[in-house]
């Protein structure tokens, strides 16, 4: 956990809706003012999790804290939190200003003139001045996102909660809504909890990040912790790419002695086994951006192995190789960056690959 103060707090939380164990044991703190993922892939519980923090679902034991209160028979409106839909939920048949004001019906004693002051307000906050008279059927799909976050901030939540908010935009509006969602963040100072199924949509944004299979919680970690270090090769294989060795490893006098097919042996340190027992067989993983190949003329004080280039992926500023090494039955991939006087090299081409023991993960 950080320094901050814990806003949610779940001990032991199980949700089963019928045979179906859909939450097992879940047991985690979410800090004031983080910006906090529930990452996983389709079913493996991360929606109801958040329906459950929202009052949408009822837990079927454990306890959900939120601001040291137990929400336990606590509905949904009278809990300090707001929900973004996947969908968004925006009234085509109102104006956006009026959208945004739906949440204030049931707020008393405000005048007209306060409702329209926080309306401006909330559509400031998102970039939408100026657009409260606008027809909201005619907004552009970033835009109703926008119109939706509004919305939901118009009341103050301490916590926003946010499923899936981005997944029907275009890629290049996904990028700028994501940037935009983490600088509303830090202006607002709240707690927003994002549910995504996007790997790197979960790493730019988070302060940390739950991945979440089959209603378990398998690392709760910061981007970097779970890039780096995942815990299990299960995490290793859902963020990002990496390659897996067979390999082994054995702990002597002079320290860890790893072995991985194709690379050769390496001496590692402690923090880089993950899991415990016999080191007779595991899996040695690296990332794809820890491998470089040497190119004519290049020399490194890494170690060395020697491959060939089966395949090749071109992306402009990188090119992805598919490079089989000596004593490898199949390929491991390495990202480049392109740069000028670098050539891409042609299928079939013999080449080295460098590597660093630091940048290896073994998996016990």
């Amino acid at each position: 956990m950080t320094d901050r103060n814990a806003i949610i707090d779940l001990r032991d939380v199980h949700k089963h809706y019928g045979e179906f164990h859909a939450l097992k044991g879940i047991s985690m703190e979410i800090a004031e003012g983080e910006f906090f993922s529930l990452l996983g892939p389709s079913g493996c519980g991360k929606t109801t999790l958040l329906r459950s923090i929202a009052g949408f679902e009822d837990i079927s034991s454990g306890a959900l804290m939120l601001d040291g209160a137990d929400m336990a028979g606590v509905p949904p409106n009278k809990r300090p939190t707001n929900m973004v839909f996947q969908s968004y939920a925006i009234f085509p048949h109102l104006t956006v200003g009026e959208n945004v004001a739906f949440g204030l019906r049931r707020k008393t004693g405000l005048s007209k003139s306060d409702k329209a002051r926080m309306v401006d307000e909330a559509l400031e906050m998102v970039g939408l001045v100026g657009y409260g008279a606008r027809a909201a059927h005619a907004l552009s799909g970033g835009q109703r996102q926008r119109v939706a976050l509004a919305r939901a901030l118009i009341l103050k939540p301490r916590v926003l909660l946010l499923d899936e908010p981005l997944s029907a935009l275009d890629k290049k509006l996904r990028e700028q809504m994501q940037s935009e969602l983490r600088r509303l963040q830090r202006q607002v100072g709240i707690t927003f909890i994002l549910v995504t199924h996007d790997q790197e949509e979960a790493l730019i944004m988070s302060d940390r990040i739950a991945v979440m299979f089959e209603g378990r919680i398998a690392q709760l970690a910061s981007p970097q912790d779970l890039y780096l270090r995942p815990k299990s090769r299960d995490v290793a294989e859902f963020i990002g790419v990496m390659n897996f060795f067979e390999g082994g490893f054995q702990t002597g006098a002079a320290g860890i002695e790893m072995t991985a097919q194709g690379l050769g042996a390496a001496r590692i340190t402690g923090d880089q086994i993950m899991g415990s027992g016999s080191g007779t067989s595991c899996a040695v993983g690296i990332r794809p951006e820890s491998l470089s190949i040497l190119f004519e003329g290049e020399t490194t004080s890494e170690r060395i192995a020697e491959g060939v280039v089966d395949d090749l992926a071109y992306y402009g500023d990188m090119t992805y190789y598919e490079v089989r090494l000596d004593g490898m039955d199949h390929p491991l991939t390495i990202s480049m960056k392109n740069r000028a006087g670098r050539p891409v090299l042609e299928r079939g081409v013999r080449t080295r690959v460098a590597w660093d023991p630091r940048s290896l993960v073994v998996f016990s």
